[in-house]
């Protein structure tokens, strides 16, 4: 299809490990995030939206598929480990971008990939036809190494090919879409999908250099405070700054789309409150994220959304609004919401689904109320009376508990099974002291 002159262009921007009540507009009372407040004024706030998965690269696999990672290989990593060329997204499996290109745009990735190593995965092999960032789960923010060590080699590439380039991280990525930005002309729609690594650890704020110096190993369990996590989100909101003013200067804000979430919930030093739990864990704080669009062109300002809405909805609704259609061979789990976008329709109840291997996790939200299994353990809660997800209802509503239970057993018969192989990764009390595990033998609990 020939691109139209009211085709929107878009930016996605994609936060990573970032709490639901990170950002002013949600909550977060301890730093300012002045520019993600205005982009939200600007368009709709989502208060229930979810990231597929409590984790980055299973997230990244549904929104880039539309569809539930559990149906890829790939997609049941908790996350992707390493440089793997052997699990990622199959370049014959319909994309976002690769979908956008046939609707006439323009594609381009800036920032982390995590959908698997060359030679065998790619950006470019899947539908971007640029790329500028690193392929793994997590690099330093100065060395841009996925490790520690002289014997580490960096993770940054243009395309294909390894460069070495010196800076913040954050900084560069946003450099970078400014560059983007400043190089379109109206009239060629693109989609450019920003994901930065921030505020991923290893705890580095933008004049940290002296710690990437000093740490032995990039999980960074020994380091991090609150200060540094806040100056890590701050310099985020300044780089998207940057790059909304670029769309302005260009004149090109009116008719693009622009979004701004999380792969996950919240890690070690992020806010999620009301919510509970954290990235790892289906309790609301490791899967609720914050999410905005702002469009300008149609969608009214100033709006708080209560639909629930998840990553794999992205594809549906961007396709939508581009004039296409996912791909009918590989029918989306996501649904369009571009009428609740347009003000054309009321929000929508739904009902999502997620698995998570470590601590052998189960969950289904459907309306208001939610099953969640963890640690052997089972729940129903109401999640929008109980955001805390304290008050246990299972006794109390008996035939929602079961009725809920028999949803997500045989929605899991469709996916392919979690086998011993997989990968996962969880919390312990080895590295988090209020993450300690089950009481001791002889202990009272109740």
């Amino acid at each position: 299809m020939a691109a139209g002159k009211d085709q929107p262009n878009i930016i996605f921007i994609l936060a990573d490990d970032l709490g639901h009540a990170d950002l002013g507009v949600y909550g977060q009372t301890d730093f300012r995030t002045p520019n993600l407040d205005k982009l939200a004024g600007q368009g709709i706030r989502f208060t229930q939206a979810y990231a597929n998965s409590a984790v980055c690269s299973a997230t990244r696999f549904a929104l880039i598929t539309g569809r539930y990672q559990y149906r890829l290989r790939g997609g049941l990593e908790e996350p992707i480990a390493g440089a793997s060329d052997t699990l990622g997204l199959p370049r014959t499996h319909p994309t976002l971008p690769s979908l956008l290109k046939k609707q006439g745009y323009g594609t381009a990735l800036i920032g982390k990939w995590h959908l698997g190593y060359l030679p065998t995965f790619g950006p470019l092999k899947s539908g971007y036809d640029s790329f500028f960032g690193n392929y793994g789960g997590a690099i330093d923010y100065f060395t841009h190494k996925p490790g520690v060590g002289p014997q580490v080699k960096e993770d940054l590439y243009e395309g294909e090919v390894p460069v070495h380039q010196i800076g913040y991280y954050t900084d560069l990525l946003g450099a970078r879409a400014v560059d983007f930005v400043q190089k379109q002309q109206a009239g060629k729609p693109f989609l450019l999908s920003l994901h930065y690594t921030a505020p991923h650890w290893p705890w580095e704020g933008p004049g940290d250099e002296a710690i990437s110096r000093d740490i032995d190993n990039i999980f960074h369990y020994d380091g991090g405070d609150l200060a540094t996590y806040g100056r890590m989100v701050e310099s985020l909101d300044a780089s998207i700054g940057r790059v909304l003013k670029a769309l302005e200067d260009k004149g090109l804000a009116e008719n693009t789309i622009v979004i701004f979430t999380s792969d996950n919930g919240g890690e070690r030093f992020s806010k999620t409150w009301p919510l509970t739990g954290q990235k790892t864990e289906l309790l609301e704080g490791g899967i609720r994220v914050p999410a905005i669009v702002r469009w300008p062109a149609k969608i009214a300002a100033g709006q708080v959304s209560e639909q629930v809405a998840i990553s794999m909805d992205w594809l549906p609704t961007l396709l939508a609004a581009a004039g296409g259609a996912p791909d009918p061979a590989y029918p989306t789990d996501g649904r369009n919401l571009l009428p609740q976008l347009l003000g054309q329709a009321a929000p929508q109840e739904r009902t999502l689904l997620w698995r998570y291997k470590s601590n052998a996790q189960r969950a289904i939200r459907s309306g208001n109320w939610k099953y969640l299994k963890i640690g052997g353990n089972e729940f129903l809660f109401d999640v929008v009376k109980d955001q805390r997800e304290r008050a246990n209802l299972a006794k109390r509503h008996p035939e929602v508990f079961a009725k809920l239970k028999s949803q997500w057993e045989q929605w899991n018969q469709d996916m392919l099974p979690i086998t011993a192989d997989v990968r996962t990764h969880g919390v312990s009390g080895k590295v988090q002291a209020d993450r300690y595990g089950v009481p001791p033998a002889g202990s009272v609990s109740e």
